[in-house]
């Protein structure tokens, strides 16, 4: 019998002005089940979106949140471009990898449009590795 072949699909997500019910419907509708927060600084003028806030919502949901803010987050010395060289970037890839073939998962930024935000680069780099990257707009 052949083995099914898993496709490596992830996701991303701007938060922008979302709201609450907008947000949750749309995570539920993706049917992702692990939300990967890369905002190097998680908070928000939205109170739903700061990092305490937003852990316990999802957890409500019955959706998991991971913080890799430190490990993926933007506004980095250098830029972004120069950090996706280092093997902190790499070692946190892989970590993002391991969350993601568990269980459907999306990366979320604040910025609406992935390209105005670091979510690019991340997606280019699992593009390479043979990951379709879907944006939620």
């Amino acid at each position: 019998m052949a083995k099914k072949i898993k496709k490596k699909i992830i996701y991303t997500i701007g938060s922008a002005a979302r709201s609450q019910d907008d947000f949750l419907k749309t995570l539920k509708d993706w049917r992702v089940k692990t939300l990967v927060d890369v905002r190097r600084f998680p908070t928000s003028k939205y109170e739903r979106f700061k990092r305490e806030n937003l852990d316990t919502l999802l957890f409500s949901s019955e959706i998991e949140y991971v913080y890799m803010g430190k490990e993926l987050g933007g506004f980095r010395k250098g830029g972004y471009e120069a950090y996706v060289k280092t093997k902190e970037y790499k070692q946190a890839l892989k970590s993002l990898q391991k969350l993601a073939k568990k269980n459907p998962a999306v990366i979320m930024c604040c910025e609406k449009l992935p390209a105005g935000c670091h979510r690019r680069y991340i997606s280019q780099s699992l593009k390479k590795l043979g990951w379709k990257v879907v944006d939620i707009i």
